[in-house]
């Protein structure tokens, strides 16, 4: 089952797996003539005996001139083992590079699927997963995949030819010792099968706990500021510890039970081969086969009891390939982001409507309870309340980063599912409170939002944020590299050259979610001041909890229990006995008070 879905899976590098299969089977032919050869040469050669051999022996006898000219020619047999000793190693060759090849390429591809699925995939399914569990599906398990490929796939094959050859040709020698030569190959194949339940299981956990290890360490390494501000390198030590530890266990137990497997098989294949050694002793003895026959035996016991051994390491191998697999596979069937049938990339420079909207993030726990309000193209509004009142909801509803549930969002007039997402959010810029910037330079991180952006463009965007004199302020300007998120730059830079980088997009639908919040009040009023002057006909949100931040919008929505319970301009809420009232009163009071 697992064998025929692996198979499935190959398809486009099927070919390299049948040239490499073809190549093992050729290998594993050449790997049982020389023994042959050599019984020939002391049964019927030396011992002028008759020629008692299979019909590929009995053409390759005759075919360098019968048995007569190799007893005159003792070299010829020679030449006949090193000729296919030759044949060996080069099918050998080729087994090893188609296999290499085609698990190569698979493995390339594989990574490609996995890291495409994750970008289609619905935004909530990065909100529940842990980035270090998907890191290890995407590198660890997929390195297990490939080196099951590269190694063991083919290896069964040789397993199979090896035994259908051996055994055969022993059969046509000597029935009866062919019998004593394969009495332990069942109990080691039951030994096998009982040993890939067994480390199935005991794999699954220990790969399950070392998702958790490395998504502790990924998120101590991310979070590492928050550890040192906090002083709790010592506990996140002793947490790492505890995870380290259950994984050592659990590698442990696994050990354990391959311990017991290995020696377990080396007993019996130290028993067969002591087995046939006595057996054929005794035989040889009697008259009843040759020393010759004595010898085959001995070698193919060899080429058959060491791959029957070797099936409980492929089985093992097996049974943490279909773990693997199992895990890539639920990354691969969680079904990507679709678009209604017929949506279109609609002109989105028109009103927005939001009419009785609901949505929840958990059954019966509504964040928005039929949030209505409509905004005109090119408005500033503003948006405030209190936190978990549904303002950042909404704005993840614009971009359909969530789908909602009951009423309607409506832009330009058509329902926001009547059009392609990937459309929609090119044309709507987001600056989040905290954005994400890469580990790359000033220049590159404002090309993420639009990649052929000129300097002009840059420069422009950069100074509407407030941030191009301070870039200019660093001793390689816009070449200056960035730390990892941004690490390098304070929360008010990073902030400043988010918003200048979602600015180069031009937008036509612009959202600020508490984007200013780390910047001076001076510098925010530049900055309003700026996007007021570039913005044009673009529709602005500004999320924020600073009323200075939104008095000069155009109107201003407040929102309560996912509802809009007031809207109005700055005047008009704060001459009001609202939220935005007595928040207006109470940063008003504090401001006096700093005066």
């Amino acid at each position: 089952m697992i064998i025929r879905k692996t198979w499935k899976l190959l398809y486009g590098y099927k070919r390299f797996f049948l040239v490499a299969m073809a190549a093992t089977m050729l290998a594993a032919f050449f790997n049982v003539i020389p023994p042959m050869v050599v019984k020939v040469t002391i049964d019927s050669v030396i011992n002028k005996g008759p020629l008692e051999a299979p019909w590929f022996i009995v053409i390759l006898v005759e075919a360098a001139g019968g048995v007569t000219r190799l007893a005159g020619d003792l070299w010829i047999c020679g030449l006949m083992v090193v000729a296919a000793a030759a044949g060996n190693g080069i099918c050998a060759f080729f087994r090893g590079k188609f296999t290499a090849k085609g698990a190569d390429e698979f493995a390339k591809q594989l990574k490609d699927k996995l890291y495409d699925r994750l970008q289609r995939v619905p935004y909530e399914y990065h909100m529940t997963a842990k980035t270090g569990d998907l890191i290890q599906r995407c590198t660890s398990d997929v390195e297990t995949i490939r080196r099951f490929l590269s190694m063991q796939l083919v290896e069964i094959a040789r397993i199979l030819c090896v035994v259908a050859y051996s055994v055969s040709i022993m059969l046509s020698l000597h029935a009866g010792y062919t019998l004593v030569a394969v009495v332990t190959v069942p109990p080691m194949f039951i030994v096998s099968l009982k040993y890939f339940k067994s480390i199935r299981k005991h794999f699954t956990l220990a790969d399950e706990k070392e998702g958790e290890l490395t998504a502790a360490l990924q998120e101590n390494l991310s979070g590492v500021r928050v550890v040192r501000a906090f002083g709790m390198q010592r506990f996140e030590a002793e947490k790492f510890e505890s995870k380290n530890e259950e994984f050592r266990f659990l590698c442990v137990k696994m050990m354990n039970v391959m311990a017991r497997f290995w020696s377990l098989t080396d007993a019996l294949t130290f028993l067969q081969i002591g087995a046939v050694l006595f057996a054929g002793i005794f035989l040889a003895l009697r008259g009843s086969i040759t020393v010759g026959t004595l010898l085959v035996f001995l070698s193919y016991e060899g080429m058959l009891i060491y791959p029957v051994r070797q099936l409980g390491r492929i089985l093992s191998d097996l049974g943490k390939m279909e773990v693997s697999q199992d895990r890539v596979g639920e990354i691969l069937n969680t079904p990507a982001e679709t678009d209604t049938p017929g949506a279109v990339s609609n002109r989105l420079d028109g009103d927005i409507v939001f009419d009785n909207v609901t949505f929840a993030y958990e059954k019966n726990r509504p964040v928005l309870n039929g949030l209505s309000f409509a905004v005109r193209k090119g408005e500033t509004i503003a948006l405030l309340g209190a936190t978990g009142s549904g303002k950042t909801t909404a704005m993840h509803l614009l971009l359909r980063l969530y789908e909602y549930g009951e009423g309607t969002i409506t832009i330009n007039g058509r329902e926001l599912r009547g059009i392609k997402k990937d459309h929609l959010r090119s044309r709507i810029g987001i600056v989040l409170q905290e954005p994400f910037l890469y580990s790359k330079t000033i220049r590159e991180n404002l090309r993420m939002a639009k990649r052929g952006a000129n300097d002009p463009e840059m420069e422009e965007a950069a100074e509407t944020a407030a941030i191009h004199e301070t870039i200019n302020q660093f001793e390689k300007g816009y070449e200056t590299m960035v730390g990892e998120k941004g690490v390098t730059l304070s929360g008010g830079q990073k902030q400043r050259l988010a918003i200048a980088r979602t600015l180069i997009k031009q937008s036509d639908v612009l959202i600020f979610d508490d984007s200013l919040s780390a910047v001076d009040p001076e510098t925010d009023a530049r900055i309003r001041a700026s996007l007021k002057k570039r913005a044009g006909g673009a529709t602005t949100f500004i999320i924020s909890q600073r009323i200075g931040t939104l008095m000069e919008a155009d109107r201003i929505f407040v929102l309560e229990d996912g509802r809009l319970a007031d809207s109005g301009t700055h005047e008009e809420l704060s001459a009001r006995d609202g939220l935005y009232g007595r928040i207006w009163k109470i940063q008003n009071m504090r401001d006096e008070d700093y005066a």
